[in-house]
């Protein structure tokens, strides 16, 4: 189907680009830039990837804003498994590219001895997330949730419709999401926020020298995290911006000056400056700073050819 070959291509991309720049940083040694090229480095290959594979397949890119959109009914649950073969095939293929493209880089870091952190020529961490030794276990999990509900609140304001629409730029808010998530959680673990990100690279870099070292890092207890978490994080993400932001639409229009106006039951009347001749007396009103303005109905407006000045916000001129 073209959706899951449009989240192939889309996820493809991402992961190439950003296991390339964890490439760039970890065999460059850049220990005082690595944050700021990681974050920013991640953010805008997703957002490229977004870019890729929106339009058709709508961008996810992430099984676990693939399963949070279908509990939303923003998705349909048949391409859930599609979107989410689709990702991770990618994943591990677009690792696979990375490996070939920097080997003799590797093999010159670490001499042909496969490490994993915290090794003193660790490469592992090119293509999937290792924790801090002093993190615990529970902080993980929690960084995870906290760190993939606060990357799908931003994925829901950007794709909102009845927010302020912007589909030009939605790719671009997303990816800086991201950055700006990855600035703020990625000391502990690497902000993975993405199943197929973590896990695809994690198996090839078992089957390509690195070996099962890569899965019992904590005794076995660290690769779920980076799957469960974020499934659980992305939950958490859309439900709260259903609860704070979405369901309150049914009550409130969003301008584009950013005021909130309660509808109304009935339309607003149309208002002029000027008395048209059609208009009584009796329908006069004063505006706020005093000048006199006149209610017309639709009958009475229809019949007026040339009115001399119509208020482009009448609103405005309500008392």
């Amino acid at each position: 189907m073209k959706e899951a070959c449009a989240e192939f291509l889309g996820t493809f991309f991402f992961i190439l680009c950003g296991d390339g720049v964890m490439a760039a940083i970890t065999l460059g040694r850049l220990d005082h830039t690595a944050t700021l090229i990681s974050a920013f480095g991640w953010g805008l290959a997703l957002l490229v990837g977004v870019c890729i594979a929106g339009s058709i397949s709508g961008g996810h890119l992430n099984p676990a804003v693939t399963v949070a959109m279908a509990c939303m009914k923003k998705c349909s649950w048949k391409c859930v498994l599609p979107y989410i073969l689709s990702q991770y095939l990618a994943s591990f293929l677009a690792a696979a590219l990375v490996y070939t493209v920097y080997y003799d880089a590797i093999n010159e870091f670490d001499n042909g001895i496969r490490q994993v952190p915290p090794g003193v020529n660790s490469t592992a961490q090119i293509f999937s997330t290792y924790p801090q030794e002093y993190v615990s276990i529970g902080t993980c999990f929690i960084d995870q949730v906290a760190g993939t509900a606060l990357l799908l609140i931003v994925i829901c304001a950007a794709i909102d419709k009845k927010s302020i629409n912007l589909p030009h730029i939605q790719s671009a808010v997303i990816g800086l999401g991201l950055a700006t998530i990855c600035l703020a959680f990625g000391q502990n673990c690497g902000a993975p926020l993405n199943p197929a990100r973590d896990l695809g690279p994690r198996i090839f870099t078992a089957l390509s020298g690195w070996g099962l070292n890569t899965f019992c890092v904590r005794n076995w207890m660290w690769f779920w995290i980076p799957i469960i978490g974020p499934h659980v994080g992305a939950l958490l993400g859309v439900w709260l911006y259903y609860f704070f932001i979405e369901m309150h639409y049914q009550n409130y229009e969003l301008l584009f000056n950013g005021r909130e106006l309660e509808r109304a039951e009935e339309p607003l009347p149309t208002v002029c400056i000027t008395k048209p001749s059609s208009v009584s007396s009796n329908e006069r009103m004063q505006s706020s700073d005093g000048t006199e303005v006149y209610k017309i109905s639709e009958k009475e407006k229809s019949s007026e050819e040339n009115p001399q000045k119509i208020s482009e916000h009448p609103t405005s001129l309500l008392l």
